[in-house]
């Protein structure tokens, strides 16, 4: 493990030591960690998390929120990187996230974690394989709202979730459903796909991520005054995450495509 924990070390741009940081509990640096990514420096919290790892494999907390930001180290490449770079980190993002609802079945934590991997990962793959794992995606965002109805990455992913399925062409669709074994593709709709979104920014208002997906479905539905709207939101919105300054170079560039139409 110390091994993964140095490549990913190199992989995220750090060069911090590893060695010091075994003096610490794992909580110690699990909390290290929380405080790193509050700090916008996943390279340093995949160390703290990983640390802990080393010496718990089994943390409900390390697994989950190491994950995550495994996630984010992944988005955060350069379109210039290997696909197998990212690839290996959004395995590795999955991998974590079934260690912590291994750990705690009942964490929504974990089952949210689950499903932004296993939907982060399935991104390049064959289009027969990113249907069979949708199942998984939904299944994993419903539980972790069953377990608590205010998550709001959860309904996040169940918004984007209704919108990537009604985003595919009618005949695609009728495929997955009918020969691919996806019939839970009828469970798609666009007004799923805003109400769940519309929930996300309800329970999160100022979380940039939100208003942006939200703005692109309501784009996709012809709605470009709401869309607007969101997107003028989006641009007075600090800057809370570090993926949220690529999240509003998107959003200007949304902007721009509505201008255009």
């Amino acid at each position: 493990m110390l091994k993964a924990i140095r490549n990913i070390v190199l992989l995220s741009g750090t060069a911090a030591a590893v060695t010091p940081l075994l003096a610490q509990t794992a909580a110690d640096h699990v909390a290290m960690g929380v405080a790193a990514n509050d700090a916008h420096d996943p390279g340093t919290a995949i160390q703290h998390f990983n640390v802990a790892l080393e010496q718990d494999s089994t943390g409900y907390e390390a697994n989950w929120r190491g994950a995550l930001t495994l996630l984010n180290l992944g988005e955060l490449l350069p379109d210039s990187a290997p696909p197998a770079r990212r690839d290996s980190l959004y395995s590795l993002a999955e991998r974590y996230a079934g260690r912590a609802v291994a750990a705690d079945s009942g964490g929504a934590d974990g089952h949210f974690a689950l499903a932004a991997a296993v939907g982060r990962g399935s991104l390049t793959l064959p289009q027969d394989a990113r249907i069979r794992r949708a199942g998984i995606i939904r299944r994993e965002a419903l539980r972790a709202i069953e377990l608590d109805p205010g998550h709001d990455g959860a309904y996040h992913i169940m918004g984007r979730w209704n919108a990537e399925i009604m985003r595919i062409s009618g005949i695609s669709r009728f495929v997955a459903r009918n020969f691919l074994g996806a019939g839970i593709f009828k469970q798609a709709s666009w007004n799923k796909a805003i109400s769940n979104m519309e929930k996300a920014v309800e329970l999160d208002s100022s979380r940039v991520y939100h208003r942006l997906e939200l703005a692109r479905i309501y784009a996709d539905r012809k709605r470009g005054a709401d869309a607007e709207a969101q997107l003028h939101v989006v641009e007075s919105l600090p800057l809370r995450e570090v993926m949220d300054s690529i999240y509003k170079r998107q959003g200007v560039e949304l902007r721009r495509r509505l201008t255009r139409r």
